[in-house]
């Protein structure tokens, strides 16, 4: 088994794979708050089309290096809510990093 690694180290465009160990997409942005290190999922973009789903740090098992695991099960795939672009933040690892609007920002 790979070791896991933190939520802000995911590698762009990971593979995200089903409850059965099966790839469905690759993760193309970590939804979340990295100041407050609070993880609230990724934006998916499914391995079917161009269409780009959200998947809940619920439902996220673990993050290695190589894959992200999910407990989505396959035939759960068709139905993850669709992603709602809000507020984009780029960080180091080469994807985008978002905020919803109603999250307040402390400075």
């Amino acid at each position: 088994m790979e070791d896991q690694i933190s939520w802000k180290a995911t590698p762009y465009r990971a593979p995200v794979l089903d409850s059965h160990d099966h790839p469905f997409g690759s993760a193309e942005s970590l939804l979340g708050d990295e100041e407050e290190d609070i993880f609230h999922g990724l934006a998916v973009k499914l391995s079917s089309g161009r269409h780009i789903v959200e998947v809940a740090a619920a439902r996220v098992q673990r993050i290695t290096a190589k894959a992200v695991h999910t407990d989505v099960g396959p035939h759960e795939v068709a139905s993850l809510p669709a992603y709602r672009e809000e507020r984009w933040f780029h960080i180091g690892w080469g994807g985008l990093f978002r905020k919803h609007p109603e999250w307040k920002e402390d400075r």
